[in-house]
């Protein structure tokens, strides 16, 4: 809806923020260039009402614009300059495309009449971000009249709200920016949404009556704390049991009885064993990638030998890579309260294998003892400790494993998100993620867990969180001196052939205290308890540098047996 005022001339670039600003947002991510200088004026003249988080490196603050948009469920911003700038910005961007996550790139672009010559820093961003199913946006923009920045704006949010969400890119040339224009704002975009039919709806319900071993698999954005107590009235009432999509365990409560897990790396093997002897799944949400299936093993492709029921909000991804007998396109926040809507069997042959699954998650809670430091232990220690609502953030790395494992998230119905972590399995995603839940939600306490090769990847944000005042912050680095994961491929591929693994690593505490934190350093289980609860007790983040032996490989294994193992083949 346009407003009905005539606004006055302005510089396009505060034109710029005033359409954000009735968007709904509060809070920008990037890093300042000399592209976008109107727009930065703009933030200044609008200061009262909106803000602009300078952040230490373009790929931390596409990270942070990413958790934003995990956060909210509405776009998360990020502007930066043109080429560094834009290249820089690409990890993010690629992360919120794979994680199906809202957002919205700002880039500022070289003037008007000196495009197509190469200029200073000059990028086709059409050609460089490209739309399409295997591109990492799903739309470009470039705007080169003024007045129509508005419409822009609105479409950029539009877009990436709808359907599958998704990251859009709105290029911007600094001319333009530097225009007068009265072009008025447009008003707060919300997603179309799309509901299940009824004939769909039979069909699922005549599918599931029929089995004898079903499986419900959720995952993916677009869902609400509303759509997820709806899924939890669903699973009750058909007393189905529900695991999660890699990453995304925080949309059903992990304490439910018809929780049966995480389906993703480092899997329950009893819950693999479920997933792959199920006679009908419903996959809820989940593109079913190649992490939650297993490299396409728990369910076969193109076609399953389950029957398989596929929801999705996006058209393009149903029947890209599975045959499903039943492919239904709908939002989220209209399939999960159509589901609960239908009306189960009398006879539920399956109700006891649904609260087997959850005595055999709960039962793969149990850690296996290691000393001198325990990892399952300390993510035992840590969710006990901390509160209900607490975020956690990760990146990439066999460190993550223990998380996944051993964390249990209370489910989105309660606290709304509280698991970030990027299923692309980018790493340095879990430092900026945690700085921007801390700088969006001060009243919550945010723990990221970091390795040593995933933190110095975007550590320097570090300074961002100092700067503008995060409190309740904790990062844990897990220090074991190398790359685990790819030592890990290593040792069962090549056994005892390391090369370009090892890594070099300062003092994490000393470097933590350098940026004005408050930093320990631990080597044992024992010391992590009361160092933990000192940092839930400060008032100012603090950074926990654990040493771990790098033999201690993942929640499962070792580099030892790992190695042993590959010598016998």
């Amino acid at each position: 809806m346009t407003t009905t005022d005539a606004p006055a001339p302005r510089l396009a670039g505060h034109l710029l923020v005033e359409a954000l600003i009735a968007q709904g947002v509060d809070t920008c991510f990037g890093v300042p260039g000399e592209s976008y200088l109107a727009v930065l004026d703009g933030f200044h003249e609008h200061r009262d009402e909106i803000r602009f988080i300078a952040c230490r490196q373009e790929g931390g603050a596409s990270f942070m614009a990413e958790a934003q948009g995990k956060l909210t469920g509405r776009p998360g911003i990020c502007f930066v300059t043109r080429g560094p700038g834009a290249t820089n910005a690409s990890i993010g961007l690629h992360t919120a495309f794979q994680d199906s996550t809202p957002m919205v790139l700002f880039i500022g672009q070289v003037a008007s009449d000196q495009r197509d010559r190469e200029a200073f820093q000059e990028v086709d961003y059409r050609q460089m971000f490209g739309p399409g199913t295997l591109g990492m946006a799903k739309w470009v923009g470039e705007v080169e009249d003024p007045d129509r920045l508005p419409e822009y704006v609105s479409r950029a949010f539009h877009v990436a709200m709808q359907g599958r969400p998704g990251p859009v890119v709105v290029v911007l040339p600094e001319d333009m920016l530097t225009t007068v224009t009265a072009a008025p704002v447009l008003g707060r975009a919300e997603p179309a949404q799309a509901w299940p039919t009824p004939t769909s709806l039979a069909t699922v319900a005549e599918m599931l009556s029929g089995a004898q071993r079903p499986f419900v698999l959720v995952g993916g954005s677009g869902w609400d704390a509303a759509a997820c107590l709806a899924l939890e009235h669903f699973a009750e009432a058909w007393e189905l049991p529900v695991g999660c999509a890699f990453r995304f365990q925080d949309l059903f409560d992990n304490r439910h009885p018809n929780y049966a897990g995480d389906v993703g790396i480092g899997i329950n093997p009893k819950l693999a064993a479920r997933v792959r002897n199920a006679d009908v799944i419903l996959t809820i949400g989940a593109r079913l990638g190649e992490m939650t299936t297993g490299g396409y093993t728990l369910l076969q492709a193109p076609r399953p030998a389950q029957r398989l029921i596929h929801v999705h909000a996006g058209a393009e991804e149903l029947g890209r890579v599975y045959d499903a007998e039943v492919l239904i396109q709908a939002s989220m926040a209209c399939a999960a309260p159509a589901l609960a809507t239908l009306v189960p069997p009398a006879d539920r042959p399956w109700a006891a294998a649904t609260a087997l699954a959850h005595e055999e998650y709960e039962a793969n809670l149990e850690p296996t003892p290691v000393a001198p430091l325990d990892m399952a232990e300390v993510v035992l220690t840590m969710q006990r400790l901390a509160p209900q609502d607490t975020v956690y953030t990760n990146g990439a790395g066999n460190y993550s494993g223990w998380l996944h494992r051993f964390c249990r998230y209370q489910g989105m119905r309660h606290a709304g998100r509280t698991q970030l972590a990027p299923t692309s399995g980018a790493m340095g995603y879990g430092v900026p993620a945690a700085v921007a839940a801390a700088l969006l939600y001060p009243e919550r306490t945010v723990v990221n867990m970091a390795g040593d090769g995933d933190f110095l990847m975007t550590g320097q944000e570090l300074a961002t969180a100092t700067g503008y005042g995060a409190t309740r912050l904790i990062i844990i680095v897990v220090d074991n001196g190398t790359y685990g994961t790819i030592r890990m491929h290593q040792e069962r591929e090549y056994p005892g052939r390391v090369s370009g693994s090892d890594l070099f690593n300062p003092d994490f505490a000393a470097l933590a205290v350098a940026y004005g934190w408050t930093a320990e350093r631990m080597e044992t289980t024992e010391e992590f308890e009361p160092a933990f609860a000192r940092a839930l007790a400060r008032a100012t983040p603090t950074l926990l540098h654990l040493r771990l032996d790098a033999d201690v490989s993942t929640s499962r294994t070792t580099l030892t047996a790992l190695r042993a193992a590959a010598f016998e083949r």
